[in-house]
């Protein structure tokens, strides 16, 4: 990679002139509460999720999605002034090994979280900091032991998250970004443009070649779904090839990719929509290459992505189908193109930007205290274990072997 990635967070303290809610009501002066009545706080929940800033992940049909699909309740914190919400985070309760453990519905298939945030919330200091962490601990009493806000960038789009200052340790996963400019052309400057521009050439050529392809974006149901599908089985056949385990496989997985794939489209913002590499002449409806991406104000998010290379693999459909992916997203109108947690030479590749990620812990009593220690140590253990590629291949075999699962 030739261009040099940025690290989101390491310049937060000269980012307090930029941080959200700069002036404005303060955290002290929140009413904090713990609601199930999801309906009573719905038009408020919109319009704090239409906030360019806050995290689609946060967002209503996402994390209704992921309750309905794992038949959970979905809950949410409030902190509100007056009759106007400032801050939400949603919730859902899940039964740890050693306890309860509050956390943000989506889990492992979350890419970024920020809670949502007004404009209007001004950046708190230390003493405040303290006083709502004990807040969020009242709210939760008796219903989890422990809250987990987890993968929150200390600062996101030039700005500092103004709970940065409650993060407990760095999460083992960072994510990657392109930023997306007026042209292909500009957007490729940032990073290796000439290698990328020999590379699609090459791969047009080689799938013209074998009778040509379409860049398929799914607009109609049934193809939404039936494309989803086909991801499920080219993914769960290259892990299983590869030895590893697949993350898909779980019915309630399942269950919530489809839902958001239902869920209301609002402009050009859509919970999921699919892409596909379909084959054209002897290869008719091969599908060489399927990606999911959502989309959600100017940030476009690849959730997952898989290849079929039984035809045509020396053309890398999947390469090939993130350039047409972004290549539409500028069309749109988008301005960043994220590829998500999960550092893989490919990323690296395309992405001009890496955003380090951490985790805020809420212990809620002496139980919450012991399982926030766990995390802390399991969390520093994973890093550990990422940062060696060979004993991270090691491990990934295990697991497969023993559970198929995380």
């Amino acid at each position: 990679m030739t261009a040099r990635a940025n690290h989101n967070d390491t310049n937060v303290s000269s980012l307090a002139s930029k941080t959200v809610g700069k002036r404005g009501t303060r955290l002290s002066e929140l009413d904090i509460a713990l609601t199930g009545n999801i309906p009573s706080i719905e038009e408020q929940w919109r319009k704090l999720e239409s906030r360019e800033w806050n995290s689609l992940n946060q967002g209503l049909d996402w994390c209704r999605a992921w309750t309905s699909a794992h038949r959970s309740e979905l809950l949410a914190i409030t902190g509100s002034a007056g009759s106007r919400i400032l801050f939400l985070l949603p919730l859902e309760i899940v039964n740890d090994r050693f306890g309860r453990v509050a956390r943000l519905p989506g889990g492992r298939f979350n890419n970024l979280n920020t809670g949502l945030l007004d404009g209007d919330l001004a950046a708190p200091d230390a003493t405040e900091l303290h006083a709502f962490k004990d807040k969020l601990a009242q709210c939760l009493r008796g219903v989890a032991d422990l809250l987990v806000i987890d993968e929150v960038p200390l600062a996101w789009k030039g700005m500092a998250h103004p709970l940065s200052g409650m993060a407990s340790i760095e999460n083992q996963n960072h994510s990657f970004q392109l930023p997306l400019l007026d042209t292909m052309a500009a957007t490729l400057a940032q990073v290796n443009a000439k290698t990328r521009r020999k590379k699609y050439r090459v791969q047009v050529r080689r799938l013209e070649a074998i009778g040509g392809f379409d860049h398929v974006v799914a607009d109609t149901r049934q193809e939404q779904h039936a494309l989803l599908d086909r991801f499920f089985a080219q993914k769960g056949e290259r892990l299983k090839t590869s030895g590893l385990p697949d993350v898909f496989a779980s019915t309630p997985t399942r269950d919530f990719l489809h839902r958001l794939l239902d869920a209301p489209q609002r402009d050009l913002d859509k919970p999921l929509c699919m892409h596909a590499i379909r084959l054209k002449g002897d290869h008719d409806g091969h599908i060489a290459a399927v990606t999911g991406l959502s989309r959600k104000g100017g940030h476009v998010l690849c959730q997952f992505g898989s290849i079929d290379d039984s035809i045509g693999a020396d053309a890398s459909p999947g390469e090939l189908l993130f350039w047409l992916a972004i290549e539409r997203s500028i069309a749109e109108g988008a301005t960043l193109f994220d590829f998500g947690i999960g550092d893989q030479p490919y990323k690296r590749s395309w992405c001009s930007q890496e955003t380090v990620q951490h985790d805020m812990l809420v212990p809620i009593g002496v139980k919450g205290s012991a399982l926030a220690g766990l995390h802390l140590a399991e969390t520093g253990i994973k890093t550990a274990i990422k940062r060696n590629h060979r004993l991270y291949a090691m491990v990934q075999r295990w697991r497969s072997r023993h559970d198929g699962q995380d």
